[in-house]
């Protein structure tokens, strides 16, 4: 199979996978973003009432099943953003320069404060 840049053939592989079993009827925005805010939630739950150390050294069970859930998220994500026409690498890409600007380095380096920017603009 040829390599297709970006996520092109992952959107190609889902619309393949949904027209399959006929489940694009199903996939409206409203129903896809649903779907992907309860595989958010199902990925808090592997963290939940962990420290900060435990979350970042999951045994390796935990890891395989934390690693499923964010597949899950991107599948939603890449289906949700095909459904909507949005070119979601152009879209994070236009976001992380807008954020750039928006949270300069030299300004919230080593904060984890929330940065209100320049309010005399």
């Amino acid at each position: 199979m040829q390599n297709q840049p970006d996520l092109s053939l992952l959107r190609d592989k889902l619309r393949a996978f949904a027209e399959a079993r006929d489940w694009d009827q199903f996939h409206s925005p409203k129903n896809l973003s649903m779907a992907l805010m309860v595989e958010v939630a199902e990925l808090m739950e592997h963290f939940q009432w962990l420290t900060e150390a435990q979350s970042a050294a999951l045994p390796a069970d935990d890891k395989q099943a934390v690693s499923e859930e964010l597949a899950d998220i991107l599948l939603y994500l890449v289906r949700l953003s095909d459904k909507l026409g949005v070119d979601l690498r152009e879209a994070a890409l236009l976001k992380l320069k807008k954020n750039a600007l928006k949270y300069p380095a030299e300004l919230v380096r080593g904060s984890a404060k929330k940065y209100r920017g320049n309010t005399n603009q």
